[in-house]
């Protein structure tokens, strides 16, 4: 069995199992949504997170009929939540740490606030 995120599946294969034309694939690849592997030969492979990626792409387009840059909106913020969230994670983690042991390390005891405006434009 594979990973996730090991690149093994070849552009036809992933169209055969997507329903979609190796055109599209490429489509997306050159609109920077999806990124697959390159063999020596400059063959594309996916993995299946890759897979997965494109479901998601070809769900909003046909599903709820956002168009390629919207998707492309979309990815990015999911993938900033999704950082956010291992960040979280992390976080979470080092506090049971602190809760543990009662101290927290000179390095980690330094919090940074960032402040976001939110500007409405009312017409």
């Amino acid at each position: 069995m594979h990973s996730y995120d090991e690149p093994v599946y070849l552009i036809s294969i992933v169209a055969t199992i997507l329903d979609i034309h190796p055109q599209t694939l490429r489509q997306y690849e050159r609109e920077g949504l999806v990124t697959p592997s390159r063999t020596q030969g400059r063959m594309r492979l996916y993995s299946q997170r890759d897979i997965d990626r494109m479901k998601m792409i070809l769900r909003l387009t046909r599903q709820l009929g956002v168009n390629l840059a919207g998707v492309d909106v979309v990815l990015k913020l999911k993938d900033s939540m999704d950082g956010m969230q291992k960040e979280i994670d992390q976080l979470r983690d080092e506090l049971s740490k602190v809760n543990r042991n009662g101290s927290v390390q000179v390095s980690k005891a330094i919090v940074a606030k960032n402040s976001y405006d939110i500007i409405i434009f009312e017409e």
